[in-house]
């Protein structure tokens, strides 16, 4: 993986979800979050096995103060048919510009590192059932963009600043629902003051430390 660092803060721009009205990032409250998370191709097993458990506790996360967005580098059309039931944005990137912007790359640990295995089958398993059943539409043969994909996850405050952030060692790397929420909550809503430190939980060495500089949150990998 390339030393690209990504942005300590992101500017203005509208997004337009397959499944939602256009949205503003950063959000225009200034109090609300935005928890801005990369995933792979639409359908994809593994991403489907991490969002229903977004899903399941959206309300809480919508209470914490925090909107989802969730960005796949599919093409809408095909984004659109697996986004039925979710009560999140859906955006399309097929050109992978917001994957480039915030320093998302591929690698070919997201299926090798033996920390997903497990994951690849569980959401294999769930998949397969829930085709079946015509809960689950299948995913492509050959996705667009193929399969290597990682995953990212980015906390936008309402004036941009990314307060923290985690770039995916392997497929099923991403902050879980509680370690979303404990960010959240440690999270500063207005510009901090220098000398506050905060740390991200979770075990992999990738979520690391940050530290206040006057103004700024530092990058995180």
């Amino acid at each position: 993986m390339s030393t690209f660092i990504h942005p300590r803060t992101v500017s203005s721009r509208v997004l337009t979800p397959v499944n939602q009205p256009p949205l503003a990032v950063p959000d225009p409250d200034p109090d609300r979050l935005i928890h801005l998370q990369f995933r792979r191709f639409a359908g994809c097993p593994v991403c489907n096995l991490h969002l229903r458990s977004v899903a399941r506790r959206h309300d809480e996360i919508e209470a914490a103060g925090i909107r989802e967005i969730v960005v796949f580098h599919s093409p809408a059309d095909e984004l659109a048919r697996h986004s039925e039931g979710l009560p999140f944005a859906m955006v399309a990137d097929p050109d992978q510009r917001l994957y480039r912007e915030f320093g998302v790359e591929p690698s070919i640990r997201a299926l090798l590192d033996p920390r997903v295995w497990p994951a690849i089958v569980r959401g294999v398993a769930v998949s397969l059932w829930r085709m079946l059943r015509g809960l689950d539409r299948a995913p492509s043969a050959v996705p667009h963009g193929g399969r290597l994909g990682l995953p990212g996850d980015f906390l936008i405050a309402g004036d941009g600043r990314v307060l923290a952030a985690k770039l995916g060692r392997h497929a099923y790397d991403q902050w879980s629902v509680d370690e979303l929420l404990a960010l959240a909550a440690r999270a500063p809503r207005s510009t901090p003051e220098a000398g506050v430190t905060w740390s991200a939980s979770g075990e992999d060495t990738a979520q690391k430390e940050m530290t206040t500089l006057p103004g700024t949150w530092p990058s995180s990998r």
